[in-house]
């Protein structure tokens, strides 16, 4: 067999590993990962929130791939970066509002599924993962393997979180939890409008 019928898959596998690894290593300590343990801890439901993740990410990532540079540009605005922190400062009030049903089990799945795939989604637009992602597609001149590469990344580093933050609530009482939620939340929220504005 020739050397050179190696050379599409060789191509198909540097796009995939090169994107998993790319997404995976930059997701760590992102402020997705930390959405990912608060949502967690605040539902406790980790199957609903995984695939919330999972199809923002595909949605996210897909859109970042197809459009490239200029989304990502036109997503970076320092307009764009205002509302982004003033929606988590939102979330961050949000966070200590306490459930009517603080038990987990009779909170909608369903309801837990959107709320993650609506964070995820508003979180990820502008960020260092989906840039990557355009820049990625750019390279491979492939929307589906690099879509499915940095989704595989997001999974790799979001799905540990996820059960971490609802190991946490086992541990830590729920007002604590919603606390550190809010914190987080707003901390984020100031960062993000500070360095917009600082731009």
């Amino acid at each position: 067999m020739s050397s050179c019928s190696f050379g599409p898959r060789i191509r198909f596998m540097e796009a995939i590993l090169t994107s998993i690894a790319v997404v995976a290593i930059a997701e760590i300590g992102d402020k997705t990962q930390l959405l990912a343990i608060v949502l967690a801890a605040r539902f406790r439901k980790p199957i609903p929130i995984v695939l919330g993740i999972l199809a923002a990410t595909l949605l996210n990532h897909a859109v970042a791939a197809t459009f490239g540079y200029l989304i990502a540009q036109w997503l970076t605005g320092e307009t764009f970066q205002i509302v982004l922190g003033v929606a988590f400062i939102a979330m961050a009030a949000w966070a200590l509002v306490p459930d009517k049903q603080e038990d987990p089990g009779k909170r909608s799945s369903r309801g837990i599924f959107v709320a993650t795939l609506i964070a995820f989604f508003l979180v990820e637009i502008g960020d260092k993962t989906q840039i990557a992602t355009s820049l990625l597609a750019a390279q491979f001149h492939n929307v589906t393997l690099v879509t499915i590469g940095t989704t595989a990344g997001m999974m790799l580093a979001n799905v540990p979180a996820v059960y971490f933050g609802e190991a946490v609530t086992k541990i830590i009482p729920l007002k604590f939890v919603r606390t550190a939620a809010a914190l987080i939340f707003a901390a984020i929220g100031l960062w993000v409008v500070l360095a917009a504005v600082a731009l």
